[in-house]
């Protein structure tokens, strides 16, 4: 058995790796142990070497002598070994009924479930906080900021949140000097008024844009830990910019946490990205990942055992969730009402011939080209669910009419700007303020104070825009969702804008869908993707059906629509 520099799979350089040649019947049984391990390795097996896969080789060698070939090698088993016991017995401590967290010198006090968690980061160094939302994970980071070693730190978050991050870090921790970069290139954060000279700040804070612009600078600045704020962001893997310089930086910083409430939107296999980014190589390789643990091809990897990975991650200390039951800050309720509306099926009409077009494309049982199948799910789901919204706007308008004139204050939702605009004219008198994703964040702050300070009763919020965003609590308790996405961790996020900390009302949660169009299969699917989310966060949880693939939610929807076309 050596240790080597091997390519591993089809993405990344050369990594450590261990070249395992054995007799035929103790490789056998090594890759029924190895679950990660390609069955159709002939010869010699390959194998990323990690700390768990040390841990678990040394094992393996008590009961199939084998030679370790090199001091090098024997070096790196023994130490990875330990490094994983040690590991262990830390994650169970802190796991203990009985484990009582340090206190921490806050300007206001955390938590006794925030020092918890800030103090599992600082002990295991790596961590994906996964508490539901509205728990506090901005103030269970900053808690960790506390600690000399941390600093100087960085916090990534979303284009519209740095300034909330920076209000939050004058309240818990004043002392702290504090830059939000201002420019997709570095500026000079050590220059202060006149001149004068200044120490590199104690935290700076940019947006994921910016973060492949400032990673060079950042690493040479000796950073010592990072805040990767709503981490799903990096779930795209390295097809993105944002990923691959957090995969950079991380590799480099001691100390780095992920928090998200829903790491994950649509496959189960974006986890990987998220926890290689903030762990680089902890899961091994992609290929490993996904022979372990998941079904499907690609970027459409499911989870076999949702539950079981969740069990796994919490029990090797990746990550931790918490619920509002687990630490006792039980809201006011939150209901959901699925309400139907009408829709002016003229709308629908109009795409009914391109629709079915693309329908016929994506059942065809062949002589149709992978990539034009591709195309036509696309593009049948974006007609389809914008027509779906056009149709219903009129009537969802009407809707929050009624609410407003009831004095409740809306956040409505929806994803097309045309359906926006349909809910802008209609609702005219109310003035609405709006927050999608093509405001400034100077604009998006503004339009956010005018709906918080009472000048509007509506908040037009796009489905994916305000994740992280706080403060709708205290004026709020109405949500609408005007149109649907396909991922229930996206709904999720959307309540929690709410129903959160400070919220003192009960919240409703107001569904309006339409009987045509796209809307009963996005309705049927989203009770479906709960299964992917749900059993990795907690692990005790019944299971939902099998989530459907992006290719099977759409071909779900062409099959309905032919369907009720021949039955009109």
């Amino acid at each position: 058995m050596r240790l080597e520099a091997r390519k591993l799979g089809s993405r990344g350089g050369e990594r450590p790796a261990w070249v395992v040649q054995a007799e035929p019947h103790v490789a056998v049984r090594l890759k029924r142990v190895f679950d990660r391990i390609n069955k159709g390795d002939v010869g010699e097996v390959l194998l990323a070497a990690t700390a768990e896969t040390a841990r678990e080789l040394e094992w393996f060698l008590e009961r199939y002598p084998m030679e370790v070939v090199g001091k090098e090698a024997k070096d790196f088993l023994r130490r990875g070994a330990r490094e994983h016991a040690r590991r262990e017995a830390q994650v169970a401590e802190l796991l203990a009924a009985e484990y009582q967290a340090p206190d921490f010198a806050m300007h206001v006090p955390p938590r006794e479930y925030q020092r918890k968690a800030a103090d599992m980061w600082l002990r295991l160094q790596r961590l994906l906080l996964a508490d539901d939302v509205g728990l506090g994970k901005t103030a269970s980071a900053l808690t960790g900021f506390t600690d000399t070693r941390t600093l100087p730190a960085v916090v990534v978050t979303l284009t519209h949140l740095p300034r909330q991050w920076q209000r939050e870090l004058a309240r818990f921790l004043p002392r702290l000097r504090v830059h939000v970069a201002k420019r997709a290139t570095p500026e000079d954060v050590t220059r202060g008024r006149g001149g004068q000279k200044l120490p590199w700040p104690d935290v700076l804070i940019l947006n994921y844009h910016k973060l492949s612009g400032w990673a060079d600078t950042l690493a040479n600045a000796g950073v010592r830990s990072i805040v990767f704020d709503e981490c799903q962001e990096l779930r795209r893997g390295p097809e993105s910019d944002k990923y691959r310089a957090a995969h950079y930086l991380a590799e480099r910083t001691p100390f780095v946490i992920g928090l998200s409430a829903t790491p994950i939107y649509n496959y189960g296999g974006e986890m990987f990205h998220v926890l290689d980014a903030l762990k680089p190589g902890v899961l091994g390789t992609r290929e490993e990942f996904s022979r372990e643990w998941c079904t499907g091809v690609d970027e459409k990897l499911n989870f076999k055992d949702p539950r079981a990975f969740g069990t796994y991650l919490r029990d090797a200390g990746l990550m931790l969730r918490r619920t509002r039951q687990d630490v006792g800050r039980e809201l006011p309720s939150l209901s959901r009402d699925v309400h139907t509306v009408e829709s002016d099926t003229r709308v629908l009409d109009e795409v009914q011939d391109k629709a079915a077009e693309l329908a016929r494309i994506i059942l065809a049982q062949g002589g149709v080209k992978p990539e034009e199948r591709l195309h036509a799910s696309g593009e049948l789901s974006w007609r389809l669910r914008q027509a779906t919204g056009i149709a219903k706007a009129p009537f969802v308008a009407e809707f929050v009419r009624m609410l407003v004139e009831n004095g409740e204050r809306v956040l409505l939702y929806g994803w097309h700007h045309e359906v926006y605009s349909i809910w802008r004219e209609r609702l005219a008198e109310y003035s609405p303020a709006i927050f999608t994703g093509q405001e400034s964040p100077a604009q998006k702050e503004g339009q956010a104070k005018r709906f918080k300070d009472g000048q509007t009763p509506i908040l037009i919020m796009s489905l994916r825009a305000g994740a992280g965003l706080d403060g709708l609590q205290h004026c709020c308790r109405t949500v609408v969702f005007g149109e649907l996405d396909w991922s229930p961790g996206v709904h999720e996020q959307a309540c929690g804008r709410v129903h959160r900390d400070g919220q003192t009302d009960p919240v409703m949660a107001y569904f309006l869908v339409s009987d045509s169009g796209s809307d009963p299969v996005v309705a049927d699917v989203l009770g479906i993707k709960r299964n992917q989310m749900d059993g990795i966060r907690d692990p005790q949880a019944s299971l939902m059906e099998r989530l459907e693939t992006d290719e099977g939610r759409v071909r779900k929807l062409a099959e309905a629509f032919l369907k009720n076309r021949r039955a009109a």
